[in-house]
Parts: structure tokens; C-alpha cells; sequence
């Protein structure tokens, strides 16, 4: 006798439909799972067996082959129990049910309780892809499934209650989708709090408004983590798309929070130094995603910048031109989004005082050049701003001011950004950082003199032609937040003042 059900697997950031099927022959009592299915796969056999004698349930009583289709397809993960165990089932009890059009995810514990997977919302769009209609998930996940239309999700506590439902003696209530069931981020950082560094402010918030990448070069104390930590507090919030997409990573990598169906706010991801090349890029031998990945459409914080390995800092020059990365591995390819602000901070030196008026730099001129060394050329040439942030003084640390609050930035950098939504509807481009090199050239107009400047700024900069686009792309930013249509020789040259630092830290 032969079954079939429907799951789904992960390949990548995409789900991909799987039939379960089971043939019974006769023979000694034997589970055999075929079609490419990984360890933790071939491992459902302990579990589903002890499901079943742990709720009375049938088990195989012969000779039982599980084909796991397409069979050319990598299976890995526990996701795969509960579908195994329905392909069983439908040997006996629920031999008469019909189970066309429905899908089951799930790990199973070996009570019969369903345990969250990652994934989910991937593997729910590729069963409605496939024309299937209802999905069982486990419990902690049904908040996630449920965004997706025309699919009717039932959260699934205990093997028993899907049972009980599909024989139609307890019918399981499906989950709807619930805005305020998900979670928000709410920023530990407000830029009323920080003292001083209105410069530095002001370049933030054009980094925030355009989607540009800023680097912040300062001695100790100064506040360069601080104000990196108030970014995500002016961000715009998340359109549906960029919602579901940065939901579907987060999920495949098993960080979306449990109480939350999508990732509502902007992600902000800081990992710390001794992160290996391969943690930021992503990998495994079923390639999942890593840290550029994780922060798509949102903020990639790295502190103290030198003190990551060069091999890690190169990684970041492919994504940061073509916002997402790629992973080849014997089993196949992978390409991840990777679109984010990339915001750096550092010291000018490994005592953190060279040029600094507060206290004399203690580092010799060799110890500075091998420290600033480890930051490429080439990575500085895609970081858009370079900015100094000076120490505070006595008077600006005691002041009582009160300076704007994150509310009312971000109110200036939303109006920016749908300023540039609208002018780039056709592209399917959502902020001026987003632009590509002919984009870029095609859509940033300027006049007369900003063409002078900008001719001088080539010239005595030396710039490449990377770096004139971005000082074309921050200019247009610098424009939108000042209502200008035109970009004018005053937003060239504040875009390039915000460039010229790397010539005093890094030469020429």
C-alpha cells in the first residue's frame, strides 16, 4: 500500500515542495528514508517510533520505504518528523482522510509535542506556490505562516490534536494574522541624550535618509558607538515587501522572535571582532545566511573596525557593491540579499589619541600605519562618509540643552526617503545609496556651478569613479532633505567634505 503527503524543504532563503511517499510491503518491521535526506533526517525513524508508541498510535507492522521528492534535493533539518509521520498514519487510521491539498512542518518531540523549526514562512510560500491550501505547523510558528494568504494555518501543540482534527472529532481553529501580535523595536539610544557631535549628527541622519555607509574615526569616549546605536530610532519602518523578505532570513537562521510573525523594524546587527569571514558571509555545508545577510534592510554595525581580521573586512567589498552575496559549495550555490547601511567605528590609532587635542598620541608612526593599514583601499572606496568625531568638551558633557529628539529626525529622514521612493518607482530602487553607476549618472542632475565643484572635487581628490558616484549619490541625498530638486554646488560640497577625512588619517 502507498501514501502520500506534502512538506516542504530549504534550499537557500526559498522553500521548496517535498512529497513524502510511503510504500508498506511485507517483511520484517524496517523504516528505510530515501532521496538525499541528511543525518537529522534518517534520525525521524527513533523519533516517529516512539511518538507512536508513546500515544498509541500504529506503527508499521512490514517492510517500509519513505521516499522523500524531488530526489535530486539535499534534505537536512528535523522539519521533515511530522510529514513522516502522517505518510504512516495514512497506512491506517487515516486511511480514508484526504490529505491532497494540505502540508505538515514540524519536529516532533518524542511525546508527540511539536517543536518550532526554522523557515517556516519560506516553506509555507512554496506550499501555496505548489497549489496546496492548508498547512500544519507547530504552534510557536503559526503566527509566522500566517502571513501568507490564501493558506488556512493550524498551529499544532500535540501529534494527538492533529490527529483528532483530520479524523473531524476535534476541529483545530486556525490562526489568523494578527499586526499586533508582532514585535517592535524600540531604540536604547535617543539623539536627544547625546551631548554634542552635531556635526556628526548631521551626517547620520543624511545616512540614514539616503542608505549610505558612514564610517566614524574618533578617540575613546567620544560617543561613536552611541550615536550608531540611535540609527535604527530614525529609520523609516519596513514597506510589506522588505517586511516579508527580512523576515524570511531571519527565520531560515532561527532569530526571528518566538512572540513575533514578522520582523516589524529595521535589523541592526553588531558582531563583535573576532567574527570569522566565513559568521559575516554566511556558509555550512547547506549554506546558511551570516551577519551581511541578517542585516538586510537594516543597519551592519562594526566597532572598532581594525581589530577585525583583513580576511573578514574583504568580504564586505562584493556585497556592498552588489547588496547580496553569494556561497558556493559542493552541494550547489546560494545567493543571499544583502542590502544594509554599513556603519563603522574606530580609533585613529591603536592608543586612540593620534590627532587628537585631549591627550598626545603614545603610538609610533609605525604602530599607527599597521593599524590603519588592515582598512583596504578598496573598502575605504565604498564606505560613503569618512567623519571625525572629536571629544566632547567639559561644557557640551554638562550643558542642560536639549537637542532634537530621534522622533523628530526621523520624521525628516521619512519625508527624504519617500521623496526618492517616488522618483525611483520605476526602478525598483528605494533609496539614492540603492543606485547603481548609470542610475546614478541617469537621475542625479545638477547644475552649472555643482558641476565646477564637482570637476575641482575629482581632481584634487583624485577621486575613481566609485567614489565620484557615491559624492553624486550623497549629494542627491543631502538635496532631498533640502527640498531641492535640483542638486546644487552647496549639497556637492557638503557631500564632499564628508569624504576628505580619509586624507588626513589614511594619506593619499
Amino acid at each position: 500500500m502507498m501514501s502520500k503527503v506534502y512538506t516542504a524543504g530549504l534550499w537557500g532563503l526559498d522553500g521548496f515542495p517535498v512529497a513524502v511517499e510511503c510504500f508498506a510491503d511485507r517483511g520484517l518491521p524496517n523504516i528505510d528514508i530515501i532521496g538525499l535526506p541528511d543525518a537529522s533526517v534518517k534520525e525521524a525513524i527513533g523519533r516517529v517510533s516512539a511518538v507512536c508508541r508513546n500515544n498509541a498510535l500504529p506503527f508499521v507492522k512490514g517492510r517500509t520505504t519513505v521516499s522523500l521528492a524531488p530526489a535530486d534535493m539535499k534534505k537536512a533539518g528535523s522539519s521533515y518528523d511530522l510529514a513522516i509521520l502522517t505518510s504512516l498514519l495514512k497506512q491506517n487510521i487515516l486511511s480514508e482522510v484526504s490529505l491532497e491539498n494540505k502540508c505538515f512542518i514540524g519536529e516532533l518531540s518524542l511525546s508527540g509535542e511539536l517543536r518550532p523549526c526554522k523557515g517556516v514562512l519560506s516553506m509555507c510560500l512554496s506550499a501555496r506556490k505548489e497549489g496546496l491550501t492548508e498547512i500544519f505547523v507547530p504552534l510557536e510558528n503559526a503566527l509566522e505562516a500566517a502571513i501568507v494568504d490564501s493558506m488556512t494555518v493550524y498551529g499544532v501543540r500535540h501529534v494527538k490534536d492533529m490527529v483528532r482534527h483530520l479524523l473531524g472529532e476535534e476541529p483545530l481553529t486556525p490562526t489568523v494574522y494578527s499586526v499586533a501580535a508582532s514585535g517592535d523595536f524600540v531604540s536604547e539610544v535617543d539623539f536627544a541624550d547625546i551631548k554634542g557631535q552635531e556635526y556628526a549628527k548631521r551626517a547620520i541622519e543624511i545616512a540614514a535618509a539616503g542608505g549610505h555607509n558612514i564610517l566614524l574615526i574618533g578617540p575613546p569616549g567620544s560617543g561613536k558607538s552611541m550615536l550608531a546605536k540611535a540609527i535604527p530610532g530614525i529609520l523609516p519602518p519596513l514597506e510589506f515587501e522588505e517586511t516579508v523578505e527580512t523576515t524570511k532570513i531571519h527565520s531560515i537562521a532561527g532569530t526571528l522572535p518566538s512572540t513575533a510573525s514578522l520582523m516589524q523594524s529595521r535589523p541592526f546587527r553588531s558582531p563583535h571582532h573576532t567574527m570569522s569571514s566565513v559568521g559575516l558571509a554566511g556558509g555550512g555545508s547547506i549554506p546558511a545566511p551570516g551577519e551581511l545577510s541578517l542585516a538586510h534592510n537594516g543597519v551592519l554595525f562594526l566597532d572598532e573596525l581594525p581589530e577585525y581580521e583583513k580576511k573578514s573586512l574583504e568580504v564586505l567589498r562584493q556585497p556592498l557593491e552588489d547588496r547580496r552575496i553569494t556561497i558556493t559549495r559542493a552541494s550547489g550555490k546560494v545567493t543571499f540579499p544583502a542590502h544594509f547601511m554599513l556603519i563603522c567605528a574606530m580609533n585613529p590609532c591603536p592608543c586612540g589619541f593620534y590627532g587628537s587635542d585631549q591627550r598626545p598620541c603614545t603610538c609610533t608612526r609605525q604602530a599607527i600605519d599597521r593599524y590603519i593599514g588592515k582598512i583596504s583601499g578598496p573598502l575605504l572606496d565604498r564606505i560613503d562618509m569618512h567623519i571625525e568625531v572629536p571629544a566632547i568638551s567639559f561644557g557640551e558633557i554638562t550643558s542642560s540643552t536639549r537637542t532634537e529628539s530621534s522622533q523628530i529626525v526621523r520624521e525628516r529622514v521619512r519625508k527624504a526617503r519617500e521623496v526618492a521612493i517616488k522618483r525611483y518607482k520605476n526602478i525598483g530602487v528605494a533609496s539614492n545609496g540603492g543606485l547603481s553607476g548609470k542610475q546614478t549618472k541617469d537621475l542625479c542632475r545638477y547644475d552649472e556651478d555643482a558641476n565646477l565643484v564637482l570637476e575641482s572635487a575629482f581632481e584634487k581628490m583624485r577621486l575613481s569613479a566609485r567614489g565620484f558616484d557615491r559624492i553624486l549619490r550623497l549629494s542627491r541625498t543631502i538635496a532631498d532633505l533640502a527640498e531641492s530638486e535640483l542638486i546644487t554646488a552647496e549639497h556637492i560640497l557638503e557631500a564632499v567634505q564628508m569624504r576628505s577625512l580619509d586624507r588626513k588619517y589614511f594619506g593619499e
